[in-house]
């Protein structure tokens, strides 16, 4: 017996020493938002990166919740921040050090349509692109999404008030509030006082790759990332995390039975790896 205690107590030293002795990687997710669910699946995806690296890091939250712009600053200045994830754009690749393999295989691009309830008919009844061009959407105004709609003619509201753009679909000073497939569902449900709705039969999809990024200089860090995750595709651990966050959305959402509106994204740098298949959802797979 005592023999055994001597043992379990060496085994707790030893993970107490390692714990302590790991490198701090310290991500954009707050603690605050700790009960927010859109937050599980990154999250999730960067410990088991970093767990699969074989490097000894210990993935971090941050400490307060900050503005987009805020949390691109203190990551590519080393201010607080070790990593982050966003959409690409060019001036976001040029700033920060990407990883480029899409965490969530492109999903982000995948927009679903926030209305008021009532609406979900007209949206049903609308016959083609041009007619729901016509319409008026929100987005935030510093998103890679807000240039994408306009580039693709829609009209587009921007905004810096991601409560307030809800808030516009209820009081229908606009018609829609474009959201990816992965977001739709928990947003509507954490403001279901708002009575708002999902409408049918459109999809819009571009291509909006969502990396983790790191600062510039912190080439260490990203080739641990990029190990890790290129481990989790081979040996399959990154599809089951997929599917079991992803898969009730995707379930829901139907896009093989919906009308997908093709945009192009003038954002998208040239270095996007378009040509690899491992890394992009395919509806028709549901992977």
């Amino acid at each position: 017996m005592r023999t055994w205690f001597i043992l379990l107590l060496l085994f707790l030293v030893a993970a107490s020493v390692k714990s302590f002795a790991a490198t701090p990687v310290i991500y954009a997710w707050p603690k605050k938002l700790a009960t927010d669910e859109r937050g599980d699946y990154p999250v999730a995806l960067l410990k088991l990166a970093l767990e699969k690296s074989g490097a000894d890091y210990q993935a971090v939250p941050s400490a307060s919740v900050m503005t987009q712009y805020r949390t691109l600053r203190q990551v590519s200045t080393a201010q607080g921040l070790d990593v982050l994830w966003t959409m690409t754009t060019p001036e976001r690749e040029q700033q920060l050090r990407p990883i480029r393999i899409p965490i969530d295989r492109g999903l982000l691009g995948w927009r679903l349509f926030v209305i008021q309830p009532e609406r979900a008919n007209q949206f049903a009844r609308l016959p083609n692109k041009a007619q729901l061009q016509k319409l008026m959407a929100v987005q935030g105004s510093d998103w890679p999404d807000f240039p994408v709609l306009q580039a693709n003619q829609f009209k587009v509201l921007g905004s810096g008030d991601f409560e307030g753009m809800f808030r516009m679909v209820k009081s229908a000073r606009i018609d829609f509030f474009p959201r990816s497939v992965t977001e739709i569902w928990p947003e509507l449900s954490q403001r279901e006082a708002l009575g708002l709705a999902v409408a049918p039969k459109w999809v819009l999809h571009y291509t909006a790759p969502l990396y983790f990024f790191v600062q510039k200089d912190n080439e260490e860090l990203a080739s641990a990332i990029e190990r890790g995750l290129w481990k989790a595709i081979e040996d399959g651990s990154m599809q089951e995390l997929f599917l079991h966050s992803f898969g009730p959305a995707l379930d829901k959402a139907a896009l093989s039975e919906r009308t997908v509106i093709e945009l192009v994204n003038p954002l998208l740098p040239k270095e996007t790896p378009l040509d690899n298949p491992l890394l992009w959802f395919d509806p028709a797979k549901g992977y």
